[in-house]
């Protein structure tokens, strides 16, 4: 058996007991960090790395693993400011050494990044002072305490659970308690800025192994702070038992665990931990944060994070996936949208926004594309009514999002509770079949091509416990998940202002998608780059082949920012159950008039959906695992067809539905509709012989747009650019290749003169004296021997391979000129050596005389 390098050096380091044998330490083993004296490094290494051979190479002590992640470890080294890593990685690369050794330890690091401290935001709200219902379903209520032996004394309190004024604004959960479903064998894990698990309505519930506190990196994540009671209030929501001190959670015999990240700042290593902590213990996550919601910012979570949370949904709970729940933000007074969220618009987040006690939408729950559900929280006059920090202490101004989150959580604890089976997926299609209209007559509401409603404000409706857990009872499991990636379709294409808007399109068709082996569609991403002088100005419609609209990103008054979108990824669920064949457009807009301009760069599409055959399903690869990519990611095999063409739509263009006026809110300039739309059409395939009819007014469409078709045949690539770039392109190529086989011959015609003229001269000098007829002889027989010897010269040239041709190129004149050239050499020489014989004659006769004289 070979040995690599690698395994040699370990060997020899554990012989002098550098390394340890032990298996790698559990997340609950890691060190405290100390950010003031240490700089951390995330590392992923190719299975056979080690470790500590890596650790010992670069300086550094080995922390442990981080958490569920295969091959991924934490590093540290005393502060220093310089990225080790990085620059280690960067000398050997540019020393271009060929040490077999150092090749296969820099090899075998995959992904390297140094750790950074950030602060994730709560999601409450400040909530005005309660006002007290006047009129109360008291009968009802009694009822249902006495039945289900209830004694907290704010149940009477907890209208989202049973509401007694407004009947019917509540989550409908008393049928289900009365059936014995409240949440066994189910935990729910509170993501979030403490527990107070020595609380009298959370301690039976409390499940420690499934708990950690990664701000201080102690076992227990109790309430440390005066401000850490958020997590101590969404986790009464969830499991808040039944007893004299409170109220009751939704699923009060559910189990839950607390994973304090909020107190402090934190790395992407210890929050990619936090999230797959006990991944096979823990089954729901509830998370209540996220970037700040102020209009202004667009963040994401991190590669690590991002690699956390899908191999949470491919592995946790024993491989049918953690259960993700984020609440939606509470920006909307802002202007913000969940889109700008890249925890909120994840396909493996279920996202929930928030209705009043009263069904109506606040005005700080976010609206998007990525909203699934809505559930209660605070608004008209009231809030959520729960427990708080300390051993009887207990809370109503719980409100916002972050209310929200958390009580989604506890329904889907019921749900689990009775079909522990169900996947990460087949709880956001139950989501889908099961929620409830709200506010039925808001504009925003619009059928989706399986008969559901969906609202960007509200997704499509709000939960409803009985609805769903029934529905659980006899649900079919839904088949793997399947995806189909287009490629990237690169646009380069002015934004106009107004209320123009630019339009490109990707055509999808059924053999792509069957080579994806998807049968249909559940999330939609689309992912851009687009540059914009002000960012807040820009808004994107995604419209499906069938004529459903996603606003996927909204204008944001706030925005500022000159930075865009950069490779941002929006997502959108109202596509939910389409066939995804024909055409995905996007058609993007500047309403805003102020001179701050962009483009749209490039885009491309993801459908996400259901396998047509589960044999030959497969998981998808971590995001960033270009070195690990063993499963094919499908792509359009039609991208040199692609072709772009400008025309106009007569068509009035789809704009969001207007969202309540905020206070606080600065006026902003709002442009009237018009009926134009620019449109930028490319396809992937071949390309539509439909043409729009052109608008009756021109006034407002793009003139000299640079995006025509071109003159180029089809069966060209096209690059994706248009008719002029194209013509540029090739006639560049074409000028290109005539100038280099220009010179080619040239220097070939060169090449064989000076040879020809070589082989001649080269060949002469081999003449024997037959050939030359003597030293002394004359110039006629000097000449007839330089003729021979270029005869010879010539056989020789032929027999290593002349052609005819290259015989022929030298014309009789040339010839004629050069014999009479190489005559004119030989007489000279000739004379030279006579005059020569002479002097040597001469000088013979008067040695001989002298001598003779002297005798």
């Amino acid at each position: 058996m070979r040995l690599s390098v690698a395994s040699i050096w370990l060997a020899l380091l554990q012989l002098q007991g550098i390394v340890s044998a032990e298996l790698p330490l559990s997340a609950r083993q890691l060190r405290p960090r100390d950010y003031q004296a240490r700089d951390y490094y995330a590392l992923e290494l190719s299975g056979e790395a080690y470790p500590d051979i890596v650790a010992r190479h670069f300086g550094l002590d080995h922390e442990g693993p981080i958490g569920e992640l295969a091959n991924h470890h934490l590093f540290s080294a005393s502060i220093g400011g310089r990225d080790i890593i990085k620059d280690r990685i960067e000398e050997y690369r540019k020393s271009r050494k060929r040490d077999n050794y150092l090749n296969e330890l820099y090899g075998s690091i995959l992904f390297a990044e140094k750790q950074r401290l950030k602060k994730l935001e709560k999601r409450g709200i400040p909530l005005p002072p309660r006002q007290q219902p006047v009129e109360q379903d008291l009968e009802t209520l009694d009822y249902l305490m006495d039945t289900l032996n209830i004694k907290d004394p704010i149940f009477y309190e907890q209208w989202h659970l049973f509401n007694p004024v407004q009947r019917g604004h509540d989550v409908n959960v008393t049928g289900v308690w009365l059936q014995g479903i409240t949440g066994q064998n189910v935990t729910v894990s509170i993501v979030d800025d403490g527990l107070d698990m020595y609380s009298n309505d959370l301690r039976d519930n409390y499940f420690a192994e499934g708990s950690y506190d990664f701000n201080d990196h102690v076992p227990e994540p109790k309430p440390r702070l005066s401000d850490d009671r958020h997590g101590t209030r969404c986790a009464g929501e969830v499991a808040a038992v039944k007893n004299d001190v409170c109220g009751v959670g939704v699923a009060w015999d559910s189990k839950i665990s607390g994973i304090r990240i909020l107190s402090k700042q934190i790395t992407d290593a210890d929050e990619a931990i936090a999230l797959n902590y006990a991944y096979h213990e823990n089954h729901i996550y509830s998370c209540s944060w996220g970037p700040p919601d102020d209009g202004r910012a667009m963040d994401a979570p991190g590669m690590l994070i991002k690699r956390a949370m899908v191999n949470g949904i491919q592995n946790g709970r024993r491989g049918l996936g953690s259960v993700f729940v984020f609440a939606s933000g509470n920006g909307a007074g802002y202007d913000d949208n969940c889109n700008f969220d890249g925890y909120t618009n994840s396909i493996y987040s279920i996202t929930v926004g928030a209705v009043d006690r009263k069904g109506l939408h606040p005005y700080y729950s976010e609206s998007c594309s990525a909203n699934m559900v809505v559930t209660y929280s605070s608004g008209s006059n009231d809030a959520i009514h729960t427990t708080d920090v300390g051993e009887n202490a207990c809370y109503g101004q719980h409100g916002g999002t972050s209310a929200a989150a958390p009580l989604a959580a506890g329904i889907f604890a019921l749900v689990l509770s009775v079909r522990p089976d169900l996947t990460w997926r087949d709880l956001q299609y139950l989501c889908v079949e099961t929620a409830v209209v709200v506010q039925a007559d808001d504009p925003d509401w619009e059928f989706t091509t399986i008969g559901k409603k969906f609202n960007h404000r509200y997704g499509y409706g709000k939960l409803d416990a009985w609805a769903i857990v029934e529905a659980a009872k006899s649900w079919k499991l839904v088949k793997p998940q399947a995806w189909f990636h287009s490629p990237l379709l690169v646009v380069k294409h002015d934004i106009p202002e107004g209320n123009v808007g630019i339009k490109s399109h990707i055509n999808i068709n059924a053999d792509d998608l069957k080579m994806a082996n998807l049968a249909r569609v559940e999330h939609i991403t689309v992912t851009m780059n687009l540059r914009h002088h002000r960012r807040g100005d820009v808004s994107v419609d995604l419209i499906s082949p069938k004529g459903i609209v996603s606003h996927i990103a909204t204008s944001r008054r706030d925005d500022s920012s000159p930075n865009g979108y950069d490779n941002w990824t929006f997502m959108s669920v109202k596509h939910w159950g389409e066939d995804g064949v024909g055409d995905w457009s996007i058609v993007v807009w500047d309403r805003v008039t102020n001179q701050n301009t962009g483009s749209l760069i490039d885009w491309k599409i993801t459908l996400w959906g259901e396998v047509i055959d589960t044999e030959k399903a497969t998981l998808h690869p971590l995001p960033g695992d270009a070195m690990n990519q063993t499963h094919p990611i499908h792509e359009n095999p039609f991208t040199s067809s692609v072709q772009v063409k400008t025309t106009t739509l007569s068509k009035q263009p789809t704009t969001e539905a207007p969202l309540p006026t905020h206070t606080d809110a600065p006026n902003r300039p709002v442009n009237s509709k018009t009926t134009l739309i620019t449109t930028t059409t490319v396809a992937t395939t071949s390309p539509s012989t439909t043409e729009y009819p052109a608008a009756s007014g021109t006034s407002d469409a793009i003139a000299d747009m640079d995006d025509r078709p071109g003159f180029i045949p089809s069966f060209f690539p096209t690059f994706g650019v248009s008719g002029k770039t194209q013509a540029w392109i090739y006639g560049a190529l074409v000028i290109i290749v005539f100038f280099i086989v220009g010179v080619a011959l040239y220097l070939c015609v060169q090449k064989r003169k000076r040879r020809a003229k070589s082989s001649d001269y080269e060949f002469a000098v081999l003449e024997d004296e037959d050939d030359v007829g003597g030293v002394m002889a004359g110039s006629s027989s000097r000449r007839a021997g330089a003729a021979g010897g270029r005869r010879k010269a010539r056989e020789l040239y032929d027999a290593f391979g002349a052609s005819d041709d290259e015989e022929e190129s030298y014309s009789d004149d040339e010839e004629k000129e050069y014999r009479d050239a190489r005559d004119y050499e030989l007489e000279q020489e000739e004379e030279a050596r006579g005059i020569d014989e002479g002097k040597r004659v001469l000088g013979g006769d008067r040695e001989a005389l002298l001598g003779r004289n002297r005798e």
